[in-house]
């Protein structure tokens, strides 16, 4: 049983520089500090792995699951993210065809040391360094993402100082966007790859499938093939809190994205996502987003350009 374990705990890899192959899309060593990177999927570095740069990391397709330091959490097109260095990452897209996707990600590797000096001779740079201290955690941007698109166009195609002009914008306009969160609660993850954990994925799977029933620790301990007491020991340690409480946070965060996009009243909603009690599920939400499901409504109709909320039938 030891041996078992000690199999399918794999630490993250480094990325290597003697790794980063130009015909994959990086860009050579030596040619600047910032460095520009577009890549698809399969992607040969989709795996648990970190490096020493900050990865800047803004999606263009695709879905998945988004895994940063002891973070578990789902992206889409316009996803952005900003990692520290050393903080172990990745990315991994559901439902690829295939042929594969050729342009999934728009990458940007850039080193602390270079910026924290160059606040020495330009004072105006150190306006990034608190967010740069956020990122050795993970942060994630909501509603930049076709700002970051296009910012990162012109800092891939200038060279030299062209190029650390626009990305110093670049960084201007991401330390001062207000609406962000931090990823993981903690630099220090777990050695084992919850992207290779086969127990811990078929958890997750189920879950996402069977969202709408009842999910009982019982049964998802049988899923898998734990007992009782062990399975909740075995959750709370790679996810980082109770199976209660993540089933609670997985169903807001699925109503969430039904608010963004649909029409359908809100106690529909609350009952599609799992929830059997409507005020059970406007006292959770409020608990966790801080609003009403109706406010968040209509600020995400807001935050994400979707349709005007003034016809949008709302459940009282």
């Amino acid at each position: 049983m030891k041996a078992n374990k000690h199999r399918a705990a794999r630490k993250p890899a480094l990325e290597h520089e003697l790794l980063r192959d130009p015909r994959l899309g990086f860009e050579p060593a030596g040619g600047g500090s910032v460095r520009c990177l577009q890549h698809g999927v399969p992607w040969p570095f989709d795996c648990w792995h970190y490096h020493d740069e900050y990865e800047l990391q803004c999606i263009n397709r695709t879905s998945g699951d988004a895994f940063v330091g002891n973070h578990i959490g789902h992206f889409e097109p316009g996803y952005v993210a900003l990692v520290g260095g050393r903080l172990p990452h990745t990315w991994i897209s559901h439902h690829v065809p295939p042929e594969g996707v050729a342009d999934r990600s728009m990458v940007i590797h850039f080193r602390d040391e270079p910026l924290r000096k160059g606040v020495e001779l330009f004072p105006e740079l150190e306006t990034v360094l608190p967010m740069l201290d956020r990122a050795r955690l993970g942060i994630e941007f909501f509603g930049i993402g076709d700002l970051v698109r296009e910012r990162f166009a012109r800092v891939q195609k200038q060279e030299g100082m062209a190029r650390l002009s626009e990305f110093i914008g670049l960084l201007h306009e991401l330390a001062n966007w207000s609406d962000w969160r931090q990823i993981s609660s903690s630099a220090e993850p777990s050695d084992e790859d919850p992207t290779a954990n086969t127990r811990m994925r078929r958890v997750l799977d189920h879950l996402h499938a069977h969202l709408s029933e009842e999910l009982s620790l019982p049964a998802v301990s049988a899923v898998a093939n734990m007992a009782e007491s062990s399975f909740s020991r075995y959750f709370h340690k790679h996810m980082g809190s109770t199976f209660t409480d993540f089933v609670t946070r997985l169903r807001i965060t699925k109503a969430c994205e039904m608010l963004q996009v649909s029409d359908r009243l809100v106690s529909e909603i609350c009952y599609e996502v799992g929830f059997s009690n409507l005020a059970n599920f406007n006292r959770r939400f409020l608990h966790l987003k801080g609003m009403t499901p109706s406010a968040y409504r209509q600020q995400a109709q807001g935050r994400f350009g979707l349709r005007s909320a003034q016809h949008t039938p709302l459940a009282a």
